[in-house]
């Protein structure tokens, strides 16, 4: 079976964008999965996520026409690759405007990617530009993290509004292949009123899974792990496993569903 691309979009800030990505892919390769990151924000979180310092190749690179295998770049987990990004990817997202085509560069550079790698995860910046145009083009289905707050509504209306033009128009195969609730607090009213909120207005598109608010979680990336090596046992991690299963559920892999390698995995019940 060929690979699957995600695109990570939201165009808010502060939702655990980069933090899905990066424990989602972190857990599919721990399972035994070949799988990429794709760092497609100049801030280049996701590659410093990944314990990634400054390397010469970047996601830059892959836009202007360099083949995959000499921009990925193999992390220190076995089974996970990323495409690093640099602060210079701002200049591109400028320039691309500038091309023919310019929605299609990522799409036609990440072809190879589906007979290398089972899941790929692009990580996009918190805006709708070219950047995330391009990763909406390339992708199979759109994961949507939406941090839980009121406000958590606002903007996702238009994102799904954008990803169903752009369905129509550059990309027929894009899905949604979920929303996600991050940052939550199960002590607070305030979580159990934005879940009831986005079920009531999503249905089935928003993921049975809810990733907790932790300070374990927002440590993880200054020692460059994702949560299932920093904190092994936390509830972020058994949450990103979660994840991980159910978006493999959703698409008829579940590499990660059975309880032998849920375990050996690193998975907690």
């Amino acid at each position: 079976m060929a690979g699957s691309i995600y695109a990570l979009a939201n165009q808010k800030g502060g939702v655990g964008k980069t933090t899905t990505a990066v424990n989602v892919a972190a857990c599919l390769a721990q399972a035994g999965e070949r799988t990429l990151v794709v760092d497609l924000d100049p801030q280049a979180n996701a590659t410093s996520g990944l314990g990634v310092r400054r390397h010469e190749a970047s996601s830059g690179d892959l836009l202007d026409g360099a083949p995959l295998d000499a921009v990925a770049v193999a992390t220190r987990f076995t089974n996970l690759d990323v495409v690093p990004a640099r602060p210079e990817l701002a200049g591109a997202a400028a320039e691309l405007g500038r091309r023919a085509a310019s929605e299609r560069y990522l799409a036609d550079a990440l072809a190879p990617a589906r007979a290398n790698y089972a899941f790929v995860f692009v990580d996009c910046p918190p805006s709708l530009g070219p950047l995330t145009v391009n990763a909406l083009a390339a992708a199979d289905r759109v994961l949507v993290p939406v941090q839980a707050e009121y406000y958590a509504m606002e903007g996702l209306a238009q994102l799904l509004q954008t990803i169903s033009l752009l369905r129509s128009r550059l990309n027929p195969r894009l899905a949604v292949a979920g929303v996600l609730l991050t940052m939550v607090d199960s002590r607070t009213r305030l979580a159990a009123d934005v879940a009831a909120e986005l079920e009531r207005h999503l249905g089935d598109l928003l993921l049975r899974s809810r990733v907790p608010r932790s300070v374990r979680l927002a440590e993880a990336p200054s020692h460059g792990l994702p949560i299932i090596r920093y904190a092994p046992h936390s509830p972020a991690a058994d949450a990103y496993w979660r994840v991980a299963n159910e978006l493999a559920e959703r698409i008829g892999a579940s590499p990660a569903a059975s309880e032998d390698r849920y375990a050996l995995a690193g998975g907690t019940a």
